[in-house]
């Protein structure tokens, strides 16, 4: 599956370890793609008009009742009402519960006494000229994240990506959005191998 009009001349790149933000018009879609396979990007959404309004999980998870979102399905926001909606899945695997990583993930789970900043930190970065301060971050949307959950004691595991190099999802704004995006910074999520991450913005139909 493979986006109309998404040539090399309008792909944007996300160089590792670092995030971008942008507006997104509603009917608007998004490509993001894995140039290079087994890499993951933090996806966070706000409403335009209002920046209280965000992404969340728990909404979209509930409406959909399961864990693991995929083409057709709705990212919902945290006053139930549609933000973008799944046209096309390559890969069919994403993430929906963890929280972006942090200076504080690498510091309490990899034991790292200079830890890097993050998604959480690119985020921050990347979303703060549209007014969206570090507490308005929300659980993400994990592109290509591979978590499993053991059914019965609720274990999680992080393995790596299944994408391979030019899997794509696409997803359709249902309003007008302030999107950030990420290059995953955390090593567990991407195999520990830091990789870019592209995207492509398409016109309103």
């Amino acid at each position: 599956m493979h986006e109309p009009g998404a040539s090399a001349r309008n792909v944007c790149r996300i160089p590792p370890r670092t995030g971008a933000a942008f507006r997104l018009p509603k009917g608007a879609t998004l490509t993001v793609i894995d140039p290079q396979g087994e890499q993951v990007s933090d996806l966070v959404a706000f409403n335009a008009d209002d920046i209280r309004e965000r992404i969340s999980s728990g909404r979209s998870i509930d409406y959909a009742s399961r864990i693991f979102l995929t083409t057709d399905d709705i990212l919902y926001s945290n006053r139930s009402r549609p933000m973008l909606t799944i046209v096309g899945d390559d890969v069919g695997r994403h993430d929906f519960s963890l929280t972006p990583c942090s200076r504080d993930t690498f510091r309490i789970l990899y034991g790292d006494t200079d830890p890097h900043h993050g998604c959480q930190g690119n985020l921050e970065q990347a979303l703060g000229p549209f007014g969206i301060a570090p507490d308005d971050i929300p659980v993400a949307f994990n592109v290509f994240m591979h978590v499993t959950v053991d059914g019965d004691t609720g274990e999680i595991a992080v393995l790596p990506p299944k994408s391979r190099a030019g899997d794509r999802i696409v997803f359709r704004a249902e309003m007008d959005l302030v999107v950030g995006l990420t290059a995953c910074s955390a090593g567990q999520s991407n195999n520990f191998r830091f990789k870019p991450i592209d995207y492509v913005v398409g016109a309103a139909a």
